[in-house]
């Protein structure tokens, strides 16, 4: 997912506490391939374990009768955990997914989705998050991630 793992001229602040969503949206724009900055993530807030990003409501994004499809859905919540790691750490660090385990509960149309990635664990080589996904206007959740990343 990522557009260059070893991007060198891209440093990010070492000190958590100067992290905003600027910052990130920056890293977003970096960091990542042409088409996962196609689905126009937005970076919402911060808090002191996660990172919450807006994916907009698109035909493009979407499947027959207006439903966000899962593949949007899957690639948000992947790009929202790297954000969030991005955040633990103060600085970009290589990561790469080792599992992605994946709930749809309901579909999403006609809203857009608020996508908040929780780091729960990060040690020497692996770090474990959660992600749900929610309607930006009426706050159900419709998918539920966890997910595992090997840190290199």
């Amino acid at each position: 997912m990522l557009q260059n793992q070893a991007h060198p001229s891209h440093k990010l602040p070492l000190n958590t506490a100067t992290m905003t969503p600027d910052t990130l949206q920056q890293a977003l724009a970096d960091l990542f391939a042409p088409w996962v900055q196609a689905l126009n993530l937005k970076v919402e807030r911060l808090d002191a374990d996660s990172v919450t990003l807006r994916l907009p409501q698109s035909d493009q994004l979407s499947r027959v009768g207006g439903m966000l499809c899962g593949q949007a859905m899957m690639a948000a919540a992947d790009t929202a955990m790297v954000l969030a790691l991005i955040q633990h750490f103060g600085e970009f660090r290589p990561c790469s997914t080792v599992q992605l385990s994946s709930t749809f509960m309901k579909p999403l149309s006609g809203q857009d989705a608020l996508v908040t990635a929780r780091v729960l664990r990060v040690g020497k080589a692996m770090a474990f998050g959660e992600i749900d996904l929610a309607g930006a206007n009426d706050g159900k959740s419709v998918f539920r991630a966890s997910t595992t990343y090997a840190l290199m």
